[in-house]
């Protein structure tokens, strides 16, 4: 009986199965194969299905699960070793007992592989108990943890050991430390060398079906991910017609690897943002930029961006994600929304151009025109946006293509502004004329600097520019870098990235209606107006873009006259706004002796 479903199973990439069912105590091995089975699998008393070598399962039932029995099936995926760092996890199976159907899981279902069939049940370790290790494989529970519909760092669940977590639930959990050299799948890749990567052997009912994840209204939070023993297309998950109830964007929790504490004040990490964008494209992936908190789930300070470039499309099995809900209801991950898609090194990272077997052909992805933006803040971390451009791009949220900055409360930060919200990527109908606006809040004085590090299936010959409409000066950021300070505050207005540089400054025949100079002995800004042209405002800016002066309603007068008494000496922006919105901008330098 063995040697006959082994042969059969051989074939599998080429044929599938309306159903499946493996008898009592017989072991079924895949190894490097896609199983396909279009209806249910029972997996009879003591029956082990073992997807080996990259194996993958794919059903296609179109309902909730009818899975059933009480055997198992058994598929490894690999997290970090590291005892200190979380991962975000969506187990692919659930408990092999009771009624058909699927059925909850808990961490007491994983397992420490010894050789390509046999496991050994791994230690689960009692709250307050800190770090797993490789070997034996123990599990902290400490970090069980698990979040849905929710707005705010305290709203996390603790789940600890408990098999409580139903099909379709995320939840984090930390490494190990250690090593473990045994090398299950005879492929040289044992299951922890210490400095890298630890393997699981996830035991159980796999997932199957139509398995429904709540959402909460106003941007609340869910932790789900991939529920199924295969690859899930997240193109084809967040971009459902059905699933509107989410904002069809994914956040991928990133934590820098060299901070070895279990303080949640030491912590570094934040969430890299993937925007499908389109259904049949490869999406757009931001990295996270590194923050670390205080004991409450505040702010404490920044670090470096992770710049990991990864691919997101194809979720590998167990990768966990946040959703954000923009309606009270839920969403549905399915059996349509899966493919066989090998994975690559990385836990999240797959190989380009791996077949989907179930359809026969290749994948063909389109590239989604895009620029990424880098903002060095301070010298010391780096906030990557992405600009993408689409036909059907709106100046409004676009679902599934705008995503929001899940790290907005960063001291200092740079975003686009759509709704009154911050957003990490934006997408809009490209025209040369546009300028598009950077929102930058600063909680003090620091610098700032722009520049153009990728740009995907953009127009070579297109120039890319960082507006400074403190002086009306515009900056190639695609070839070059612009660095400013700037001082503590917010501005909405003040950086744009532009597609054509105009003049710098102030147009020479407004320019020319108006004389601005400074008489340093009275202590006087002048401005001569003899065309009587009609101002809405008058603003005079230090160099780190901080107002120092400030007039509005200007009467319609031949000579204008500020006292700059107050004001230390150094360079500032003069700037005038006529009643047509046009700017009349010039650098002054002032001399205040004792100044």
């Amino acid at each position: 009986m063995m040697k006959k479903l082994f042969s059969l199973l051989v074939l599998i990439s080429l044929k599938s199965f309306s159903q499946m069912y493996v008898g009592a105590s017989t072991p079924v091995y895949v190894k490097n194969q896609v199983l396909y089975v279009t209806g249910v699998i029972n997996l009879a008393s003591g029956s082990n299905l073992y997807l080996r070598n990259n194996s993958q399962l794919l059903q296609g039932t179109a309902a909730a699960s009818a899975n059933s029995g009480t055997g198992t099936v058994s598929v490894y995926q690999e997290g970090t070793s590291d005892n200190f760092e979380y991962n975000y996890w969506c187990s692919p199976v659930g408990a092999a007992s009771g009624a058909a159907g699927g059925s909850n899981f808990g961490i007491a279902l994983l397992n420490r592989p010894v050789n390509s069939t046999d496991a050994v049940s791994a230690v689960i370790l009692p709250a307050g108990s800190y770090n797993g290790t490789a070997l034996p494989l123990s599990i902290a529970s400490n970090w069980i943890y698990k979040l849905t519909n929710a707005g705010s760092y305290s709203q996390w669940s603790f789940v600890g050991a408990a098999s409580s977590m139903a099909p379709g639930e995320g939840f984090t959990m930390k490494g190990t430390s250690g090593s473990d050299t045994a090398d299950p799948e005879a492929t040289g890749v044992v299951n922890n060398n210490g400095a890298g990567r630890q393997r699981y052997d996830f035991r159980g009912r796999p997932n199957d079906g139509n398995i429904l994840v709540s959402v909460g209204t106003g941007n609340a939070a869910t932790l789900t991910g991939n529920p199924y023993p295969s690859a899930l297309d997240l193109n084809a998950f967040l971009m459902d017609p059905s699933n509107s109830s989410c904002t069809r964007v994914a956040y991928f929790w990133e934590q820098d690897k060299t901070v070895d504490s279990h303080y949640l004040s030491a912590y570094r990490g934040g969430y890299g943002t993937y925007s499908p964008g389109s259904l049949g494209s490869n999406g757009i992936y931001v990295p996270a930029t590194f923050n670390s908190y205080n004991s409450d789930g505040s702010l404490n300070t920044t670090g470096t961006s992770s710049g990991l470039a990864i691919e997101r499309r194809y979720s590998p099995i167990g990768q966990g994600f946040l959703i954000n809900g923009n309606t009270n209801g839920q969403v549905t991950i399915k059996n349509s929304h899966r493919v066989f898609y090998k994975e690559g090194g990385a836990l999240s990272q797959f190989a380009k151009n791996s077949k989907n077997t179930e359809a026969g052909k290749m994948q063909e992805n389109t590239e989604i025109s895009h620029i990424k933006i880098n903002t060095i803040i301070n010298s010391a971390f780096t906030r990557q946006l992405a600009l993408a451009f689409m036909p059907d791009a709106t100046d409004a949220v676009d679902p599934g293509l705008d995503a929001l900055n899940m790290d907005e409360a960063l001291p200092a930060d740079v975003s686009f502004w759509l709704e009154n919200a911050s957003y990490v990527i934006q997408g809009v109908n490209f025209d040369p004329s546009k300028k598009i606006p950077l929102a930058v809040h600063a909680d003090k004085a620091c610098t700032l600097k722009f520049y153009i590090p990728e740009t995907v299936d953009f127009d070579a010959s297109q120039n890319v520019y960082l507006l400074d409409e403190l002086d009306s000066s515009y900056h190639d950021i695609k070839n070059g870098s612009y660095q400013v300070g700037v001082a503590a505050g917010i501005y909405n207005d003040r950086f744009k990235i532009a597609f054509n540089s105009q003049t710098l400054g102030t147009p020479g025949a407004l320019r020319s209606s108006l004389a601005i100079y400074q008489e340093n002995e009275s202590r006087t800004l002048k401005a001569l107006n003899p065309g009587r042209l009609k101002f809405r405002s008058f603003n005079l800016y230090d160099m780190t873009g901080k107002t120092v002066l400030h007039k509005k309603g200007l009467p319609q007068e031949e000579v204008y006259s500020f006292s700059t008494a107050a004001l230390s000496s150094g360079v500032y922006i003069a700037v005038f706004l006529t009643e047509e919105n046009e700017k009349i901008t010039q650098k002054i330098i002032i001399f205040n002796s004792g100044g």
